[in-house]
C-alpha cells in the first residue's frame, strides 16, 4: 500500500494529517493534485503543500524524500528522484524561508506555521535552466 498526500481540493484535512502524523503513519508521496480547483487555493503549488508538511512537524528531509525518492520509487523509476551517477541530473534549488506563514486545508481550518519552502532555480539533465524570456 502506497500512502499519497493528493492535496487538491478536497482531500487534505489538518487534523487528519495531524493524528497521522502522531500515530508515527508518515505520507509515502506528498503530492499537491493542483488543478482548476485547487490552484488559487487551498493546495496552491506543490511548495505550498511541502511546507504544510513542515508546519505540522515533519522534518525537512522526509517531506524531500516524499517530493523525490518516494515518488521515484511508487513510479517504478530509478532514474528521477536522486541525484546520483546515472540518474537524470534534474534538480530543485529551494530556499527554506524563516517567518510567519499562515496555511489553509480543505475545510477552511488554517494552520501557522515558521516556514515555508520557495524555488530558487532548476537544473535540468544537469545544467541550469533559464526560461525564454517572456
Amino acid at each position: 500500500m502506497i500512502f499519497d498526500i493528493g492535496h487538491g481540493s478536497g482531500s487534505f484535512g489538518f487534523r487528519t494529517a495531524e493524528a497521522m502524523l502522531a500515530a508515527g503513519f508518515f505520507p509515502d508521496v506528498i503530492s499537491s493534485d493542483v488543478h482548476s480547483l485547487s490552484i488559487n487555493g487551498p493546495a496552491f503549488d506543490q511548495l505550498v503543500t511541502m511546507s504544510k508538511f513542515l508546519s505540522l512537524g515533519m522534518e525537512l528531509v522526509e517531506v524531500i524524500r516524499a517530493c523525490s525518492a518516494g515518488r521515484a520509487g511508487v513510479l517504478g523509476r530509478a532514474d528521477i528522484g536522486r541525484l546520483e551517477i546515472g540518474a537524470a541530473g534534474d534538480a530543485t534549488l529551494l530556499e527554506l524561508a524563516e517567518g510567519e506563514f499562515d496555511y489553509r486545508d480543505v475545510l477552511g481550518e488554517t494552520r501557522s506555521g515558521r516556514w515555508r519552502l520557495k524555488a530558487r532555480g532548476l537544473v535540468v539533465a544537469g545544467r541550469w535552466w533559464h526560461p525564454p524570456p517572456a
